[in-house]
């Protein structure tokens, strides 16, 4: 099939370096290109394993409320904050 596009300026510059590197035409890299992508896109999502988060042990709260902000910092930073 013969058809015109349009690249984006980043996609161009890619293709042109491809095409000095590896002294194909543009036609053959452009269809390698797209068979490759193409076939990404039909593949459902590659699925993450689960993501386990370790809990840490830090203490108990030095703070009775942490509503309190300027307890809180004062507690932290010492009463000068």
């Amino acid at each position: 099939m013969r058809t015109t596009i349009t690249l984006d300026d980043d996609v161009a510059a890619l293709l042109k370096r491809l095409r000095a590197s590896s002294k194909k035409p543009l036609k053959e890299l452009i269809n390698a290109a797209l068979r490759k992508g193409l076939s990404q896109l039909e593949k459902p999502p590659h699925m993450e394993c689960a993501y386990k988060v370790r809990p840490l042990i830090v203490g108990r709260c030095l703070v009775d409320s942490l509503d309190n902000v300027a307890e809180a910092l004062a507690i932290a930073e010492g009463e000068a904050f």
